[in-house]
């Protein structure tokens, strides 16, 4: 599964969660890797909010830079590509293990994981994210774990599990690796 070409748009309609918006994000192919401009939209329980980002990921798909705004703040993180990260020029151990960026308002960072453990058919693997909230750009740690499962006529589907918001569905991806569907969060447009 790869992107369909050197550079291209995407965007997702929000749905569901008391969410109303949309995310676009352009790519581009690079060196060694891919950047990722976009941004995301939306109205959620009467307040209207906007992210934007600008994400690289490396040749295997493992996060190195996420600059994250929303309103007048700003986020910079970095990673090693083998699992430290560097918060706006500080250490943060407690994000240790994760390759990926999981940004809270966006579809598309649930395509990294996919991409980077290429998991076959029956196989699952955990897939711990640094996770950026909407609100006040707060950075934690989410533990996630995806269970490739049969696929469709239109790509791949997986089973994904995020306990700390007691999330369990199926997220169906395209044949470039792209969320089709994400139930109650977003919908391929």
């Amino acid at each position: 599964m790869d992107l369909p070409t050197s550079s291209g748009a995407v965007a997702w309609r929000h749905e569901g969660s008391g969410r109303l918006g949309l995310e676009t994000t352009y790519f581009l192919r690079q060196d060694d890797g891919w950047l990722f401009n976009g941004t995301t939209e939306a109205t959620e329980d009467g307040r209207d909010w906007s992210v934007g980002y600008q994400l690289i990921v490396d040749s295997a798909w493992r996060t190195r830079r996420a600059r994250v705004m929303s309103d007048d703040l700003s986020i910079l993180l970095e990673g090693d590509g083998g699992g430290h990260w560097v918060v706006d020029g500080g250490p943060a151990p407690a994000l240790d293990g994760c390759l990926d960026v999981d940004l809270e308002a966006s579809a598309l960072t649930n395509a990294f994981p996919v991409h980077r453990l290429g998991l076959a058919v029956g196989a699952s693997a955990d897939a711990p994210a640094v996770y950026v909230r909407v609100a006040g750009l707060a950075v934690a740690r989410l533990a996630q774990r995806y269970t490739r499962i049969e696929d469709d006529e239109l790509g791949e589907r997986y089973d994904y599990v995020a306990p700390e918001f007691d999330v369990h569905t199926v997220v169906a991806y395209d044949r470039t690796g792209f969320v089709r569907t994400y139930p109650d969060i977003a919908v391929r447009v």
